[in-house]
């Protein structure tokens, strides 16, 4: 049967899954009566309830007697990993372009990249039936977005679909017909995509990983595209790695291929298919899988560096281990260096303690959607504040930090705190124009570490309204120090249960972050003080009772709603000093030095350093 291999790319909320799905079923995939579930390739629970692509995905339809397979590939910049390594296996893309948001960051990051593997893109304009659509002018913009990016003329002589994926439609005309649904992208595809370019049909198999994942019952799976030969269950082959050095021999004991939604165990594959193999027990993404003849490893696509790094501690507050299971060392270094290798963009690294590690990602979101993945697999853990990964340039000596690319689109009303807060930070505006309605569109080159943090203040200064996008841009030398938190901490100066009585007397000092009965120990935070400094304060005093029974007396005391910290929320808002408790029940920060006096004695070695 003959191939096409694609991947859809685009910016977040553009709608790549969505169109995934209509594809499947206009295809034929799925029966005519079959409950599938809304956006089925984001089959893992976090993707469900943020409502994003986390992990690449691959499926396949058959279209007028070709098998077409697609790679679904996340959005967010900080899962570019993913993004980058599929690009290698597909020999065609389908840029999916907001008919009103017009292309953004994460597309100039994707669309880079294809064109830097000599990929000819697709352009789709999706949700053209949007109000505020204006696919003229985003098809200018994408043209220079291609020739900004160095498109060769045959790259930027690239065919243009208008259509709605949720609707189900794509046509060369932005008005329709609408009836042929997405045949006319499906025929594009087969037009416009060539077949996989083989090394040698008939040649010695030779395969690179892009994805892995564990498998209860078949154990790793690695999913590539071969590159030359064939390879059948039970076939004996080698891991090379990219040095080219032997990492080991085994069996090939499953092969599977995409059908669909579904995986089906096949009896032979060929050159040019993208297939999952299982059976090998050590070999990784960007790893040569071949045939035992073969000496040369094939080389894989360089992967961008990590920018944010994190402590993850073995938790050890006086509530440790009372709601998780998995809580030990040796079972935290063995589950982060499991994700380390499926996940090339992490970086995972041992204190010299051997209780702490050094995560490194592209992003708070990689590394939030980690532990929380993490506290649901019944860990506990303690986690510090992120920090941007900073290095000294080779031929200056110079300190050089992460900058990023910030796109905010917001209302016009709105843009003059943006910018304050932005500078504050100190960020350089490149960039303001309207986009459409009453907004705008605001450009930065902002340092990593000034953003950390940012997205809930810039969503409280704006009613929510603003839209934020961010892209790792390149390293600059140092930009100076950036102001923290201003407020300081409410810490509790004992350990129990919180008692609202207590709380009602303490408002006045602050917003608490917790709720009556809560249990609390001597040096957690309870709550955000008024002021710049810190305070220790009783949380656990019960009102004192007398036999005297007056009115008003006994009434119910009304505390104001403490304020909840997400874990995202409390990831950028602790300080270096503190740390975020996390079990598979709760979120509770903490000082990292439990005892005031080790907290005096920590500040006094400080002053004595700086």
């Amino acid at each position: 049967m003959k191939l096409r291999n694609i991947a859809i790319i685009a910016h977040v909320d553009h709608g790549k899954t969505t169109l995934v799905d209509e594809l499947l079923k206009q295809s034929g995939s799925f029966r005519e009566n079959q409950r599938v579930a809304e956006r089925v390739m984001d089959s893992n629970d976090l993707e469900k309830e943020r409502g994003i692509t986390i992990l690449a995905k691959a499926t396949s339809v058959e279209w007028k007697g070709v098998r077409i397979n697609i790679v679904d590939t996340p959005g967010h910049a900080d899962f570019g990993g993913e993004v980058e390594r599929i690009l290698s296996m597909v020999d065609g893309a389908i840029v999916l372009v907001d008919s009103s948001e017009g292309p953004m960051p994460q597309t100039k990051f994707v669309v880079g990249k294809a064109l830097k593997v000599g990929l000819r893109p697709i352009v789709a304009i999706n949700k053209i039936d949007r109000p505020d659509g204006r696919h003229e002018e985003v098809i200018n913009e994408v043209f220079d977005l291609f020739a900004n990016l160095d498109a060769t003329d045959e790259q930027l002589d690239f065919p243009i679909l208008y259509g709605s994926g949720r609707d189900g439609w794509m046509n060369v005309n932005p008005e329709g017909p609408k009836d042929q649904g997405l045949a006319p992208l499906l025929d594009l595809v087969l037009e416009h995509v060539p077949e996989p370019s083989v090394g040698d049909e008939d040649g010695a198999f030779r395969m690179i990983g892009t994805i892995l994942e564990a498998n209860p019952f078949l154990g790793r799976i690695i999913t590539g595209r071969i590159h030359s030969g064939s390879i059948k269950p039970n076939q004996a082959v080698k891991v090379l790695g990219q040095d080219g050095k032997l990492i080991e021999n085994g069996r090939i004991s499953k092969i599977l291929a995409f059908r669909g939604i579904e995986r089906t165990a096949i009896d032979e594959a060929h050159a040019g298919d993208i297939v999952a193999i299982a059976g090998l027990s050590k070999g990784t993404v960007a790893d040569t899988f071949c045939d035992p003849s073969v000496t040369e490893a094939l080389t894989a696509q360089p992967i961008d560096p990590p920018t944010v790094t994190m402590s993850f501690i073995v938790n050890d507050s006086p509530l440790a281990g009372t709601e998780g299971d998995k809580v030990t060392s040796r079972v935290i270094r063995d589950r982060l260096f499991k994700e380390a290798e499926g996940n090339v963009a992490l970086k995972i690294e041992e204190a010299e303690g051997k209780d702490s590690f050094f995560v490194s990602g592209r992003g708070e979101l990689q590394l939030a959607v980690l532990i929380e993945t993490m506290r649901r697999e019944g860990f506990e853990l303690a986690v510090s504040r992120p920090r941007v990964v900073m290095h000294n340039d080779a031929t200056t000596g110079q300190l050089m930090e992460p900058i990023e690319e910030v796109v905010i689109d917001v209302d016009e009303e709105h843009s003059g705190v943006v910018v304050q807060k932005m500078s504050e930070r100190k960020a350089e505006m490149v960039e303001l124009r309207p986009s459409g309605g009453n907004r705008v569109r605001l450009v930065f080159f902002a340092p990593t570490r000034g953003l950390i943090g940012y997205q809930s203040e810039l969503l409280t200064d704006t009613r929510g309204t603003a839209i934020m996008n961010r892209l790792f841009h390149d390293y600059q030398p140092y930009k100076g120090p950036i102001s923290g938190r201003i407020n300081g901490v409410l810490l509790s100066n004992g350990s129990g249960e919180a008692v609202a009585y207590a709380m009602f007397n303490l408002e006045d000092r602050g917003p608490m972050i917790i709720e009556p009965g809560e249990k609390v120990y001597q040096g957690m935070i309870i709550g955000i003080h008024s002021r710049d400094n810190d305070l220790e304060v009783n949380v656990l005093k019960g009102k004192q009772l007398t036999n005297i029974r007056a009115a008003g007396k006994d009434e119910a005391v009304k505390l104001t709603p403490p304020i909840r910290m997400t874990l995202d929320r409390a990831l950028s808002w602790i300080q270096d000093d503190e740390l975020m408790e996390v079990t598979p029940k709760s979120i509770r920060l903490r000082k990292m030095y439990l005892d005031p006096n080790d907290r005096k004695r920590m500040e006094k070695a400080k002053a004595a350093q700086g």
